[in-house]
């Protein structure tokens, strides 16, 4: 399997491509990594160096791919932050390029805009770009539930309400929705959820909420999510082994101490994910 992943990068730390190329090649997927930024560490420590990379350089390094001929090999384009506005255009434009060489290649957005507890993190102009433009043209969308109210004007909360929103956001051209921390207020203390939608059903899956902020775990489990759909076709078993590795990621670094993903020191639950929680099909 090949992803051409567009997305961001730091130097220290794990967010963006730094975040999602190598769980990615541990699980077998050769990665075409095309960085959107170049950062010394991620932007929640306040401070950062480090350009965004103009719109034209990020086409040029598209187009030098394209010229290699492996397009046609492509499975998926995985995008993730979108530091500039410009970056929506050239992430259409190829898609349209990979589409072109393999009708059969998927999109997967994840629709980054910001949190529930944190509100919108990104530069004003993109929230709107992603609901008009982008989201429009993915397969599959991996939004938080923060997120996904935003692209469908909605405020989910309870089951129902999330679902519904689900069906407004595949109606705007995705088939298949991963949504990430839900949280409603009738599910068990202290568990928190992702649900995962598409042509053939809805499943949920619960697990221990762990009380941590980890940069770059929505990165992990976009492109993991991504990759196992692909492989696999059943969004249950993508939900299944994503919920997995991504627990496992986390539970080791909240036990480290350490405010960075422990992505290395994980490596091993995303090989050979426990697979220790079910989904439950919900429709």
């Amino acid at each position: 399997m090949k992803i051409l992943s567009i997305q961001s990068a730091v130097a220290y730390g794990h967010v963006g491509n730094s975040a999602a190329v190598f769980p990615l090649q541990r699980i077998g997927v050769d990665v075409l990594p095309v960085y959107t930024v170049n950062f010394s560490n991620h932007t929640g420590y306040g401070a950062w160096r480090g350009p965004l990379i103009d719109p034209s350089d990020v086409r040029d390094v598209i187009t030098g791919i394209e010229e290699r001929g492996v397009f046609g090999q492509v499975d998926a384009i995985l995008s993730g932050y979108q530091g500039g506005e410009g970056i929506g255009d050239v992430i259409i434009d190829a898609v349209a390029r990979v589409k072109a060489a393999n009708p059969a290649a998927l999109y997967a957005c994840d629709p980054v805009m910001g949190n529930a507890k944190s509100g919108c993190f990104v530069a004003p102009a993109i929230p709107e770009l992603l609901r008009e433009r982008v989201v429009p043209a993915a397969d599959i969308i991996t939004p938080n539930q923060f997120e996904l109210g935003f692209l469908t004007r909605t405020e989910p909360d309870t089951l129902e309400s999330t679902l519904a929103s689900v069906d407004l956001a595949m109606a705007m051209g995705p088939s298949t929705v991963l949504v990430t921390s839900v949280e409603r207020p009738d599910r068990e203390e202290g568990t928190i959820e992702m649900l995962a939608a598409d042509g053939e059903g809805a499943w949920i899956v619960q697990t221990p909420f762990l009380p941590m902020k980890a940069n770059g775990s929505g990165d992990v489990t976009a492109a993991l999510f991504t990759a196992h759909y692909v492989e696999t076709g059943s969004a249950q078993v993508a939900l299944e082994r994503t919920a997995s590795s991504i627990f496992d990621l986390l539970k080791l670094t909240l036990d480290s101490g350490a405010r960075e993903l422990q992505l290395v020191e994980a490596q091993e639950s995303y090989a050979h994910p426990r697979m220790q929680f079910s989904a439950r099909q919900v429709r």
